[in-house]
């Protein structure tokens, strides 16, 4: 099972348009990408091939684009500074997931069918694994 896969599934499931789907994987798999331990996160990701491509191209810890910004930008920056990069992806994370115009049951349903998904592609154990070293965004996702 590759990320594309997992998009599709969670794109039917949530019943979110393939767009907003690959925002919402590619977001979660890039707090992933930042905030797990480095070991049981690559493992995680080679075993799901494309997994860390998207979250490449969703990465929260990205600069915000030029222009845009305001008072949640700059708030961002100021808990990213404080807290370090391991919340600063979280709260970006958060935030992008927020503005992508989904409501939370719609963010806990797209996560909950991620989770089922990338159980199945790179195993019950590493998932939880992986997971479980974010324990904020199990919470955030209705998982914990």
């Amino acid at each position: 099972m590759n990320v594309q896969d997992i998009v599709n599934t969670v794109s039917q499931k949530a019943g979110l348009d393939q767009a907003t789907t690959e925002k919402v994987v590619g977001t979660i798999f890039s707090v992933l990408e930042h905030e797990a331990d480095g070991t049981s996160a690559s493992s995680f990701f080679a075993k799901i091939p494309g997994a860390d491509d998207l979250a490449h191209q969703y990465d929260v810890m990205a600069a915000a684009p030029a222009g845009g910004g305001g008072f949640l930008s700059s708030l961002q920056g100021a808990l990213g500074g404080v807290l370090g990069e391991k919340a600063g992806a979280l709260v970006n994370g958060l935030a992008a997931l927020k503005a992508s115009g989904l409501d939370m049951a719609q963010i806990q349903k797209a996560g909950a069918t991620l989770v089922q998904q990338a159980e199945a592609a790179a195993g019950p154990d590493l998932t939880n694994e992986v997971l479980g070293s974010v324990p904020s965004l199990k919470s955030h996702l209705g998982l914990g």
